[in-house]
């Protein structure tokens, strides 16, 4: 058969299947045309075709790139590479490259043809095989011919030294260990004259810093002085154009011995100090018009960063970030505010001095340049230039993008949060970004604004005046919105009377129609918002109690939600009109002013939720020393105590010590506006009819809404039990007629007996029992211990947990050393609070803990016989 005949045949020219490859006009006719040549190939393999070998091994290097499998011609790779001729060497080593890789087995047979070659004469063939070792070599592979390879980088021919270096580079990133072997070798390559060998090798220098801490020493000692050399000659050498790029002179090599400088003097104040006259030399004489010229000067501020540096060589690399912030260039700017980032760990003063320039990159039309400039000015603000940088920040929030808003409103909270030198400057800037960006601000920085107000009664008048005309300004901005509701609602009568005026404020006319105006209009602009409609009407509710005159028409506001499908805005409104209409009574009790919120417990459970380091010193020390933390009325809260732990006190029932109020961890608002409290305590999530009524009447989203329509209730307004017989017609049982004054309170100084709370082979504990008059939720017990034993008991400790309903204090002890035989005994008062005293009975867990004969016991149980009503 004449081969020449069959297109097809193992004869076929490279060029000619390329040809037909590419004249298909389909993807089918592509993989016929690829699988009738791989046919070919294989049988001219079966045939052991020596005369077309090579020409068959291009073909199959140019199927495989086109993506189909090439595994059938390895051996024929392995064949070429032992034949003796350079194109068969040529074609076999570049098809090992290609077609091969260190994860195949067959590879261990090639070993041996690379070591001949690596020993060759001509040098052509030992490039060969020095770039297949460079691509390919496996960690075995690297310990056999390591020796070759470093002999080869004391040739006299350059090529091959450059090549030996390539290849040094991928044999010590496989194997660490061989670094030793080729650091004399590199450390004298770096006299060399060649340019590709110069390059290479301090290539392979900064690869022998990464892979051994030996030959990091070993070239501090024997490199630094070469490296400033070429350094050096390659900045002072005269115009060389086959390295030059743009009339900068070989600025790869320039690049390659500044991140060799810097792995070098990274935490060596000598090596250092040697460095540090070319670097300055570097950073002054470089171009900066030229974009290979700030690439040099780029690398050149990084190895100043990085290395030992003087101060004023640190001052000069910030200025040319500086300069780079003036560049047109996108990207020379990005780099810059990232460099200036990791500057600001180094010299903060000198990055200050650039201030101006950066803030006219906040405002930039590339939002990544905004986004990376917003971050660098937050980290520039301190105590000094926090004033004028966020009023800047500010005034940019009245232009900037709807996008970029919720970042930059974001930045400035936190900058106002962290650095307010006094409350009424932060008041101002916070009312600034409510007017301007309310609907970007998040939901715990407008509950810390409310709690800072609480605790700052000197300027609640001036918030409420401040709030109420920014929101007759700009009344579409919701925590604006929320936080004037809140405010006007607890503030009312400041407002209308001018009470706690400022020097800074002018007089305003606002009567209790205007007022109550205020508040109907955002019960209806925000008429989806459930959150903001329940505190409209709580606000409406406390202004009925304030302002007496209005309250006829503040009923009738609060009516029109009365057949609201939403459960939440229906009952509340069937509730206060309740307490409007039917209780006057008690309406100026139950509608108080909120008590002052404790600001530091706000900011320790804001801190535990995000996980973020709050600043606490402006209302309390650290809670991390362990102290107590003293809150803004001067009482002291002791921290947390480790019991609830020792108890394993997990479920939501549990007992856990207290000495205040406890919230919910998610929401320390909760209590004051009650949002988002769901009871899941009973089964289906109905609220449990433990719930205290009185906190029903001011937590808004207590009830779960079922598609949109109020869900079965037995709860109506405070104390109004509602049974829903259809929608629209609930049945009303009046409950609060019992809080009336003229109901005889029940008898609270009855006699309760004593018990015996706790009995062991070891001790006895019992509890009397005390309350005063008017205050039926609190006991005062007496407890007193009696040791059972004849041993005396040392170190005696009583520690008690209760549920969260509860709160117990618990008194010093009389002793710590309790008499043998019951000759005496240790006596402790706790003082409990029952906060649904007469729904759930009161339980408690102890711990006792002492020592016998210096041994340490423990002994711990439940007291559940407390007698009836406490």
């Amino acid at each position: 058969m004449d081969l020449s005949l069959n297109p097809f045949s193992s004869g076929t020219r490279l060029r000619d299947m390329i040809r037909a490859i590419r004249a298909s006009k389909t993807a089918a006719e592509e993989r016929a045309v690829v699988r009738r040549e791989c046919a070919a190939i294989r049988a001219a393999i079966s045939d052991n075709d020596q005369d077309y070998r090579h020409r068959n091994m291009a073909k199959l290097m140019f199927i495989h790139m086109l993506g189909y499998p090439t595994h059938f011609g390895q051996m024929e790779c392995l064949k070429l590479i032992a034949a003796s001729g350079f194109p068969e060497k040529r074609i076999g080593y570049l098809g090992l490259t290609l077609l091969l890789d260190e994860r195949q087995e067959v590879l261990m047979l090639v070993t041996n043809s690379l070591k001949q070659d690596l020993n060759h004469s001509n040098q052509f063939i030992v490039g060969l095989a020095l770039c297949a070792l460079g691509n390919i070599c496996s960690a075995e592979m690297a310990r056999d011919l390591a020796p070759e390879v470093e002999r080869l980088l004391q040739t006299r021919d350059p090529n091959t030294k450059k090549k030996a270096a390539l290849c040094s580079i991928r044999i010590v990133r496989k194997v660490p260990d061989l670094a030793e072997n080729f650091m004399g070798s590199a450390a004298s390559l770096l006299k060399e004259k060649h340019h590709g060998v110069l390059i290479s090798v301090v290539q392979l220098c900064t690869e022998l810093c990464k892979a051994s801490r030996e030959a990091l020493e070993y070239l501090r000692k024997h490199s630094v002085e070469g490296l400033v050399r070429i350094l050096r000659d390659v900045s002072n050498s005269s115009y060389a154009p086959e390295y030059d790029i743009a009339g900068i002179t070989d600025p790869f090599l320039h690049i390659r011995v500044l991140r060799l400088m810097r792995t070098l003097g990274q935490g060596d104040a000598d090596c250092s100090e040697h460095v540090n006259d070319i670097l300055a030399q570097v950073a002054t004489k470089t171009e900066s018009n030229k974009n290979a010229g700030n690439a040099i000067l780029y690398e050149c501020v990084e190895t100043i960063m990085g290395i030992e540096a003087t101060s004023g060589l640190r001052v000069l690399a910030i200025n040319i970030l500086g300069r780079f912030l003036s560049n047109r260039d996108n990207n020379i700017r990005y780099v810059a505010l990232n460099m200036l980032m990791k500057a600001m760990a180094v010299d903060t003063l000198a990055v200050q001095r650039h201030r101006v320039t950066i803030l006219e990159c906040v405002k930039d039309a590339d939002v990544s340049i905004r986004k990376r400039a917003l971050e660098l000015v937050y980290l520039l603000v301190n105590d000094m230039n926090v004033k004028p940088l966020t009023k800047e920040l500010v005034d940019y929030l009245e232009v900037s993008d709807d996008d970029f808003k919720e970042d930059l409103t974001a930045k400035i909270c936190s900058i106002v949060e962290k650095f307010s030198q006094d409350k009424l400057w932060y008041l101002d800037q916070m009312f600034k970004v409510l007017t301007l960006t309310g609907n970007f601000v998040k939901d715990d920085v407008w509950h810390a604004l409310i709690v800072l107000i609480s605790n700052a009664p000197e300027l609640q008048g001036y918030s409420v005046r401040s709030l109420y005309k920014a929101l007759q300004a700009s009344g579409t901005q919701e925590s604006l919105v929320r936080v004037a509701v809140w405010c006007i609602g607890e503030y009312g009568e400041m407002l209308v009377n001018n009470i706690s005026m400022l020097d800074v404020e002018e007089p305003i006319t606002v009567t209790e129609s205007d007022a109550v105006d205020a508040l109907e209009l955002a019960l209806k602009r925000y008429s989806v918002d459930v959150t903001t409609r329940a505190m409209c009407l709580v606000a409406l509710l406390k202004l009925s109690s304030r302002f007496p005159q209005t309250s006829k028409r503040i009923q009738a506001i609060v009516v029109q939600n009365k057949g609201n499908t939403v459960l939440e805005l229906q009952q509340r409104s069937i509730e206060f009109n309740s307490i409007i209409q039917r209780h006057q009574s008690i309406k100026s009790s139950l509608l108080e002013r909120m008590p002052v919120l404790d600001e530091a417990s706000y900011l320790l459970k804001r801190a535990a939720s995000s996980q973020a380091t709050v600043s606490l010193t402006k209302s309390a020390p650290s809670a991390a020393s362990g102290g107590s933390l003293k809150v803004p009325n001067g009482a002291v809260k002791p921290p947390p105590a480790p019991l609830a732990d020792l108890l394993d006190l997990s479920s939501d029932d549990a007992p856990v010590t207290t000495s205040a109020p406890s919230t919910a961890p998610n929401d320390f608002l909760q209590d004051l506006l009650g949002i988002g409290l769901i009871d899941t305590s009973t089964a289906g999530g109905a609220p449990s009819a433990s719930t205290d009524i009185l906190m029903d009447l001011l937590s808004i989203g207590s009830y779960p809404v079922q598609n949109g329509l109020p869900a079965t209730s037995n709860i109506g307004s405070p104390g109004q039990a509602v049974t829903k017989h259809a929608p629209g017609t609930p049945q009303v049982i009046d409950l609060l007629e019992g809080l009336s004054p003229s109901t005889p309170l029940p008898d609270v100084n009855a006699a309760y007996p004593s018990i015996t709370a706790f009995q062991s082979a070891t001790l006895k504990m019992t509890f009397n029992f005390k309350k005063q008059p008017g205050k039926p939720q609190e006991t005062t017990m007496h407890a007193s211990f009696t040791n059972l034993t004849s041993v005396t008991l040392t170190n005696f400790m009583f520690q008690a947990a209760v549920p969260k309903f509860i709160q117990l204090r618990l008194d010093p002890a009389s002793s710590s050393t309790l008499p043998a035989s019951g000759n005496g005994s240790i006596t402790q008062s706790l003082s409990v609070t029952n906060n649904q005293h007469g729904q759930k009975p009161l339980a408690m867990r102890i711990r006792i803990s002492y020592k016998v004969n210096g041994e340490d016991r423990l002994e711990q149980g439940q007291i559940s016989n407390f007698p009836a009503g406490l």
